[in-house]
């Protein structure tokens, strides 16, 4: 979470309460705030500070966000293959009560907006990260609630607010979901270029706040929906680098689940570009069933 960049407020202006910010002062006194990286379209605040001659990460998140303890957890629980080589942030500090963490600070560049975006090599290491990500707890747990609460959580999005049209909200509805257990393992949760830095040709990954156990297939499916597309090249290299395909046999469902999710929540946040993308895939996805609009 690098984008937004702003060099010049102080610690009393980026969004901390008044709990966050003494916290964070009797952690890191004397801290020196380098530049701001929230998204803004959520109550996370995003740090990078100086102190005592190395260079942190600070996430603060609202009472309601529950990004913290999914970010907590990762941290706590499941870093450890990418840590031998840091190629994750190290959590430093953190504070349930206040919601509030201080990971270490991972140099490099943002991938998303850098020529590395468009390197076989950066998909080739990034593949092979996750796998040790995804393999890092063993050999998974099956569940057999994964595929009916995710659809129920799919209805849910086109309960609420959104602007989906009617007939691909109706196909949703009426698709046959798959059933059975499935096998979940540790992922991301937002595995893309925005979430990965390059350093000297080196890959590593940032932004733990989507982290939980999931199918491992779900970790592709940004990737699909952006990078992928028209860069077959991409593709193999990814795959090349995890040493497999996690896809499911059930792969559109799953992205049809992602393509609702992506639209109604940007459309709740506000955020029109990436509400324009879930809509686009969605239809692309449902094409053959449901004929485009005159």
């Amino acid at each position: 979470m690098r984008t937004q960049d702003r060099p010049d407020p102080t610690l009393d202006e980026v969004g901390l309460t008044r709990a966050q910010l003494d916290r964070l002062r009797r952690w890191l006194p004397g801290a020196v705030l380098l530049a701001e990286h929230s998204w803004g379209l959520t109550d996370t605040v995003v740090l990078h500070l100086r102190h005592a001659g190395r260079e942190l990460t600070v996430k603060a998140f609202g009472p309601t966000n529950h990004h913290f303890e999914r970010e907590l957890a990762a941290h706590q629980e499941l870093t450890g293959p990418l840590l031998t080589e840091e190629r994750v942030p190290r959590l430093v500090h953190a504070d349930a009560e206040d919601r509030i963490l201080v990971t270490t600070w991972l140099p490099g560049r943002l991938v998303q907006g850098d020529p590395a975006e468009d390197a076989p090599d950066t998909y080739r290491q990034a593949g092979r990260l996750l796998r040790r990500w995804h393999d890092g707890q063993g050999p998974g747990r099956p569940d057999p609630t994964w595929l009916p609460a995710t659809r129920d959580r799919t209805l849910r999005w086109l309960d609420g607010p959104h602007r989906i049209p009617a007939d691909l909200a109706d196909a949703v509805r009426d698709r046959e979901w798959p059933q059975g257990a499935v096998t979940l393992v540790p992922t991301h949760g937002d595995y893309q270029p925005r979430n990965w830095v390059v350093d000297g040709g080196r890959v590593s990954v940032i932004d733990l706040g989507r982290a939980a156990w999931r199918p491992a297939g779900t970790d592709l499916a940004r990737l699909h929906a952006r990078q992928w597309r028209g860069r077959p090249d991409l593709e193999a290299a990814f795959l090349e680098g995890y040493g497999a395909d996690p896809r499911p046999s059930w792969w559109a469902t799953l992205l049809l689940a992602e393509a609702v999710g992506t639209a109604a929540w940007a459309h709740q946040v506000g955020d029109e570009r990436f509400e324009a993308e879930g809509l686009a895939t969605l239809r692309e996805l449902l094409e053959e069933e449901v004929p485009p609009e005159a």
